[in-house]
């Protein structure tokens, strides 16, 4: 590796410490609640952006030119997987102290998890590239995850990786966390979008 690859990883590494650093002190600006979905969608939309090439767009106007826009929207969708995290929570806990009754709902509890799981997985990198109506975000996050298995495996094995990791070294939280699983699942996403567009363009040939 020469002098000139090396800075270029080194100076990629620094801005995603510093999205990173952005992406948790604009969730803290919005008291955590209403702020992790507006500056996870900056955050993603930065990344989006550094990889397909934008390398000219400042980072901190950006991030916050995104989250002032998409805050009210993005709370939308956020109050939606609250509400569905809440239920799972609720009746998981209603089953437990229950236990022996209610079992059928075990099966349509795990099926709603998952569900709602592989969405909320590709969720973000669908809505920073696709522009589509409000529940239309829900549809093709959910599509895309069902027809691109290895990609939904490598995001979620990814998250688990960066979480086993910081539980180690808790002093990385603030360096690498979301940027750098930002930057792995567009990554990824990308690929599967890719994949279904050629698909699309061979059926309509």
């Amino acid at each position: 590796m020469n002098w000139e690859s090396f800075n270029k990883i080194a100076h990629k590494m620094i801005e995603l410490i510093y999205i990173n650093i952005l992406w948790i002190l604009f969730t803290i600006s919005g008291f955590v609640i209403f702020g992790l979905f507006p500056a996870t969608v900056a955050m993603f939309t930065i990344v989006r952006k550094r990889i397909i090439g934008e390398d000219s767009i400042k980072i901190f106007n950006t991030f916050w030119d995104t989250y002032r826009t998409e805050f009210v929207k993005t709370n939308g969708f956020a109050i939606i997987f609250y509400l569905v995290t809440y239920f799972l929570y609720y009746d998981l806990k209603f089953l437990q102290l229950n236990h022996g009754k209610f079992q059928f709902l075990y099966p349509v509890l795990i099926l709603i998890f998952f569900t709602s799981l592989v969405t909320l997985l590709f969720f973000f990198p669908v809505y920073v590239h696709f522009k589509l109506k409000f529940f239309q975000y829900f549809k093709q996050a959910f599509l895309i995850a069902l027809a691109s298995p290895f990609e939904v495996i490598g995001i979620a094995v990814s998250a688990v990786s960066i979480y086993i990791v910081v539980s180690i070294f808790p002093g990385m939280i603030p360096l690498f966390t979301g940027s750098i699983f930002a930057f792995i699942a567009t990554s990824l996403c990308f690929r599967a979008f890719s994949r279904i567009a050629s698909r699309q363009m061979t059926i309509n040939k």
